[in-house]
């Protein structure tokens, strides 16, 4: 019975983060570029009380074993990287990847970080900014004087001044991807830290080495579907349930045989 109560409360734990990991997704579905996260669980050790094999009895096999297991524990969670929503905006500075890379974003303390979120903004000394006024890297100015930004599907970046009709191209919009994405480590702002699960980055230009393509005036919205949340959360909350019935049930057996003396 104390296996009983240690592993039902192994899986009231173990529910109880699967619910906080819904609960983020469900609280970012309108959170531009957000990946939404799977917890992912792994059953605990096995005490043997007999194994399967030879037999005390002459000649006879034991074609099962007698295992009792402790419980279960969350071993990861899984971000899904699969493509979000594309939805227009109409903004010229709203840029959307359709494909694996990222967005390269300079942090004050001189790091590279890496972000999905496309909307981006003009700092007041023209630099192209992120949300939160860090840095897009490869650097691209914006004139003060120009009437008109056009950013090709490819990453070129091209203005027209006030007064001129000619397109003039001031930078390259320069993506990075990684061979395991799921190893990335979220900083929150919508930003992600290379780590050595994920691999170095590999940079390129949009269109290149499965970069996937920029498309000017769209965003790429979250890619948690909120049906499937929902019908995790009460699959999840039915085993949170079930498992505070099992440490109850536990606890009145041990009432039972508390009481047998008297």
């Amino acid at each position: 019975m104390i296996r009983a109560l240690r592993s039902a409360a192994s899986g009231m734990y173990a529910q109880q983060l699967y619910i906080d990991t819904i609960a983020n997704n469900l609280s970012n579905v309108n959170t531009t570029g957000f990946k939404r996260a799977k917890m992912e669980f792994q059953d605990l050790v096995y005490q043997t009380i007999q194994g399967s094999g030879n037999s005390a009895e002459l000649d006879a096999v034991l074609p099962t074993e007698l295992q009792i297991g402790h419980g279960v524990r969350p071993i990861s969670i899984q971000k899904s990287f699969e493509q979000g929503n594309i939805l227009p905006t109409g903004n010229p500075l709203d840029l959307s990847i359709d494909g694996e890379g990222f967005f390269q974003v300079g942090k004050p303390d001189g790091t590279t970080v890496y972000s999905r979120d496309g909307s981006l903004k003009i700092s007041p000394d023209g630099g192209i900014v992120t949300s939160d006024g860090y840095r897009i890297e490869p650097t691209i100015t914006i004139p003060a004087d120009t009437a008109q930004i056009m950013i090709a599907r490819d990453g070129t970046v091209s203005i027209v001044l006030i007064g001129e009709t000619e397109p003039q191209t001031i930078g390259q919009i320069e993506l990075a991807r990684f061979i395991n994405p799921a190893g990335l480590h979220s900083l929150g702002q919508n930003l992600y830290k290379e780590t050595v699960a994920s691999g170095p980055p590999i940079l390129g230009n949009p269109g290149q080495e499965g970069m996937g393509m920029v498309s000017q005036g769209f965003l790429e919205s979250s890619n948690v579907q909120i049906v499937e949340e929902m019908v995790a959360m009460i699959v999840a909350q039915r085993a949170y349930e079930v498992a505070s019935k099992a440490i109850r049930t536990a606890e009145e057996m041990l009432t039972i045989a508390n009481n047998l003396k008297r």
